[in-house]
């Protein structure tokens, strides 16, 4: 575990990872990771995210069912889709190929980390803006601690379900899942489409590099 990786270091090598090792992970470590969550921005501070820690098998498999039927109504999508920004053919490949791995075996991760929202969660464009900075957090938490960890929304489609299995309240709602585990894989740089083609100087289109 390197806990010397600068903050920079930990963006710029902070890869989705999808392959895990189903070894258990210290509470201490999650606990370290959650805390980084909670010192996230949070829209009027209201501080009204909440976190489930799911270890149970049997309510982690309930949620890999959910997880691999949306995957099944997603499958065609996926595989149809040009390559990301800044990735080539065989690339996308290799993330298909982890995709389907993390599909098939979600549930052995040691730990699920279901990211919700309490009360007022917005709508629209604003929904989950108070919950995604706290789910950054987790990502480079986890990754400072050597642990692998990817940001999955998919069992949203069948939200009402999962809703059910983990037992929330009206009033609650998730706005993301991260399975955690001791990576199979090694960290190294993200690919990304240059900065270029990305950033505007004051208006949309205009040349900032």
């Amino acid at each position: 575990m390197d806990r010397k990786i600068s903050l920079f270091d930990a963006i710029r090598t902070t890869r989705a990872m999808r392959r895990l090792k189903p070894d258990p992970i210290p509470d201490v470590l999650i606990r370290e990771i959650l805390e980084a969550a909670t010192c996230a921005p949070s829209g009027g501070d209201a501080q009204h995210w909440r976190f489930i820690v799911v270890k149970d098998p049997q309510i982690k498999k309930q949620i890999q069912i959910r997880y691999k039927r949306a995957f099944e109504d997603l499958k065609e999508r996926f595989h149809a889709a040009p390559p990301p920004p800044g990735k080539t053919e065989a690339q996308k490949q290799r993330m298909l190929a982890a995709r389907d791995h993390l599909t098939e075996h979600f549930h052995e991760a040691p730990v699920l980390i279901v990211c919700c929202l309490y009360g007022d969660s917005g709508s629209g464009v604003g929904a989950g803006a108070s919950i995604y900075p706290a789910v950054q957090n987790i990502l480079l938490a986890a990754r400072a601690l050597g642990l692998g960890a990817t940001l999955t929304t998919r069992h949203l489609l069948y939200e009402k379900e999962v809703d059910e299995i983990l037992g929330l309240p009206e009033k609650a709602h998730t706005f993301a899942i991260i399975p955690i585990g001791y990576p199979l894989g090694h960290f190294g740089p993200v690919s990304r489409a240059p900065l270029e083609q990305v950033t505007f100087l004051d208006r949309w289109g205009g040349k900032y590099l």
